[in-house]
């Protein structure tokens, strides 16, 4: 069964053919097991996890919709609220904050004039407070976009990164 709906659609062609490799790898009965590939792919295309989005997920891999939103509300890597387009997640579990990881979000904090899950008046940044990324070593460390990872976050890297982002705007 491929997933895409025959009526109105929420996403891509391309999304949902991802999303049906991503159903293909497991046994027909098990086709669950793609809800947290089904849930990036969605929020990729779309910039977040809507009510809509889990819906559809619920919809195209036959789930309570319940259940999909467990997930989207579980993991922080999705977002149930639109964010800005750049989502900078630090990390302050305790061996980063031991390595100035608090410190780097407030940093962060006082450079963007926002609170962790704050979006920027111009809607550009979303600041948030992430789980371990399991970069320690490399501590602190910073998620952009939950894609590139940005490691030994000192104030002049915060800044460095603030400029390159900015400038990709």
């Amino acid at each position: 069964m491929s997933a895409v709906p025959p009526t109105a659609k929420l996403l891509s062609d391309a999304s949902y053919v991802r999303i049906d490799r991503e159903i293909a790898k497991y046994p027909a009965d098990q086709k669950q097991s793609a809800v947290m590939a089904a849930l990036a792919i969605a929020q990729k295309e779309v910039g977040w996890v809507s009510a809509e989005v889990i819906e559809e997920v619920a919809r195209l891999l036959g789930m309570p919709a319940i259940a999909v939103h467990e997930v989207a509300t579980f993991y922080n890597m999705y977002d149930t609220r639109p964010v800005g387009r750049f989502k900078l997640s630090i990390c302050t579990c305790l061996p980063c904050a031991l390595r100035d990881g608090a410190k780097a979000g407030e940093y962060l904090k006082s450079q963007l004039g926002i609170d962790y899950n704050e979006t920027t008046a111009d809607g550009l940044f979303t600041l948030k407070e992430s789980e371990c990324q399991g970069a320690c070593g490399d501590a602190p460390v910073l998620l952009v976009n939950n894609q590139r990872m940005c490691s030994f976050m000192s104030a002049d890297r915060i800044d460095a990164l603030l400029i390159e982002l900015k400038s990709k705007a």
